[in-house]
């Protein structure tokens, strides 16, 4: 059996992490490590206790949902809560981070990002990591994959489904193809 590489473990664990997010815009985690050691996890949601985006839809101002909280900053406050220094770590992000996130992970010490889908990546945001010195990783690789095995057994599955209930069938092609953002 061959080992996922530390990259992919990580990556999985923010792909574990945006599964929590209540943002019906966009699912993104985040994990920070130190030392090949998980310091802090965060996913995009709202406050603790207040009104999800799942429950009344998403609050748009400008394009930009303005109830959540990004995922980055929720593992960088993460950090802060519990007293972590988040200085020379490392963050794991589902997706590239936006330029607010991006100068909060430079002013925290985060030293690379890691991410694994391009998302609107900003040309400043780009270059803020590489004036501070920040590495910044694109990591392909298992989620594609399993993304690409989970998509292509549905397509089995449909495809068994009776000819004769093709309103069924197509219904679930539909549903289907809206999991996979088809």
């Amino acid at each position: 059996m061959n080992r996922i590489s530390w990259n992919q473990y990580f990556m999985a664990q923010s792909h574990l992490l945006a599964l929590r997010s209540t943002c019906t815009r966009l699912a993104v985690g985040a994990t920070i490590v130190r030392d090949k050691r998980i310091i802090a996890g965060g996913y995009n949601g709202s406050i603790a206790g207040g009104v999800h985006c799942i429950d009344e839809g998403c609050y748009v101002i400008d394009n930009h949902c303005v109830r959540t909280i990004h995922a980055e900053m929720n593992a960088l406050l993460q950090c802060a809560k519990f007293g972590v220094p988040a200085a020379g770590a490392e963050i794991y992000v589902t997706h590239f981070p936006c330029l607010q996130c991006c100068k909060a992970l430079i002013q925290s010490g985060i030293k690379k990002v890691y991410y694994a889908k391009s998302y609107r990546n900003h040309p400043y945001a780009i270059e803020l990591f590489e004036q501070a010195g920040v590495a910044v990783e694109q990591v392909e690789g298992e989620t594609d994959s399993l993304e690409a095995e989970q998509r292509e057994f549905v397509e089995e599955l449909l495809r068994h489904v009776s000819a004769e209930d093709s309103d069924a069938r197509d219904m679930l092609i539909k549903k289907a193809d809206k999991l996979f953002k088809r």
